[in-house]
């Protein structure tokens, strides 16, 4: 398996346009893909001496674009990007390993594969690998879907594309010729296409992600349920962010509530978002908010062995919002 290391963004296209060549960024998901008979092996272009693609920069309306090299633990670090954005740094500082964080890049977290036993067993073929079915449906899918979008089962399995979703942040892709263009973070994935983790083309490559001028006074968590307390695929997640008037101490003006895996795809939920308009921080969210939990049962279309996660999803949302609320059960 050869690699090149290019030194500027176009040499790296070239190199991916209609090769068959794979990009590389930290590595974290690639090298495993490849170990486990995921991807065969194929030539890499490493990304990571092109100083263009990393870093944070602030523009005048206090707006952040954030490299696709920047690793998952800078993004958790940065102070100011902290204060201005903290779903996204609590989400970024919450996923993982603190070695994994640290080599992960923002770029990579967005397309990694999904981490269906199946499709990493080389003895089982599935969508994604060329075969017509997905044997997780059918077999042992305990982690799988409980919103159920598409043929395959398997939940999308990019933590910082939750942040993004509920900033309602854009990612810039560049493609053969160097052309740029932006698209919604939530753009990158189709539940409905079972032979892919997300919608870019092979010789597409993520330079960087825009995020929206910040909102003073946001509260904000993250919190995921998982089997065990350490180094854990979630079982479901939240990032949630609320907006306060009054320039940010007031009542929660608006919120972004994203969720993953339940889904091909990270979700927002409309319906608890818009039940949280008018909450108090440091108070319980009203009967609507409980109303909206209840009412998150009628989305879900659980698989044999994921209906626990109904209830899993109701209560993690619930602790999520009130944790950002700052409301504490006795």
């Amino acid at each position: 398996m050869t690699t090149t290391r290019p030194t500027d963004l176009g040499s790296a296209l070239t190199e991916l346009a209609g090769t068959g060549a794979r990009p590389r960024a930290g590595g974290t998901d690639l090298t495993a893909c490849v170990a486990h008979g995921v991807l065969a092996p194929a030539p890499v272009v490493d990304l990571t001496g092109i100083e263009t693609l990393r870093g944070i920069d602030w523009r005048d309306d206090g707006s952040a674009r954030v490299g696709a090299l920047t690793s998952v633990h800078e993004v958790s670090a940065d102070p100011r990007l902290g204060a201005a954005y903290p779903a996204l740094a609590r989400t970024a500082g919450a996923l993982a390993t603190p070695q994994i964080r640290r080599t992960a890049t923002v770029g990579g977290n967005l397309l990694q594969r999904n981490r269906c036993w199946y499709l990493r067993n080389p003895a089982f073929d599935c969508f994604q690998t060329g075969g017509g079915s997905c044997p997780a449906r059918e077999g042992d899918h305990l982690h799988g879907v409980v919103v159920d979008q598409g043929p395959c089962v398997a939940p999308h399995p990019s933590t910082v594309a939750l942040a993004l979703v509920a900033y309602d942040a854009v990612v810039e892709v560049s493609g053969d010729g160097g052309a740029v263009a932006e698209r919604p973070v939530a753009g990158l994935y189709d539940g409905t296409d079972p032979s892919r983790d997300h919608v870019l083309d092979p010789s597409e490559v993520v330079t960087a992600v825009s995020l929206p001028a910040p909102a003073p006074g946001e509260l904000a968590a993250y919190l995921r349920a998982t089997g065990r307390s350490r180094s854990e695929w979630p079982l479901v997640e939240v990032t949630a962010r609320l907006v306060r008037a009054e320039g940010g101490a007031g009542p929660v003006a608006s919120a972004a509530v994203a969720v993953g895996g339940v889904a091909r795809t990270p979700l927002r939920l409309p319906e608890v978002e818009s039940s949280l308009v008018g909450a108090v921080p440091g108070a319980e969210p009203g009967a609507g908010f409980a109303a909206a939990l209840d009412g998150l049962a009628a989305r879900c279309s659980p698989l044999p062995a994921t209906g626990y996660k109904v209830a899993l999803l109701r209560e993690t949302v619930r602790a999520g919002v009130e944790r950002a609320l700052g409301f504490a059960r006795a």
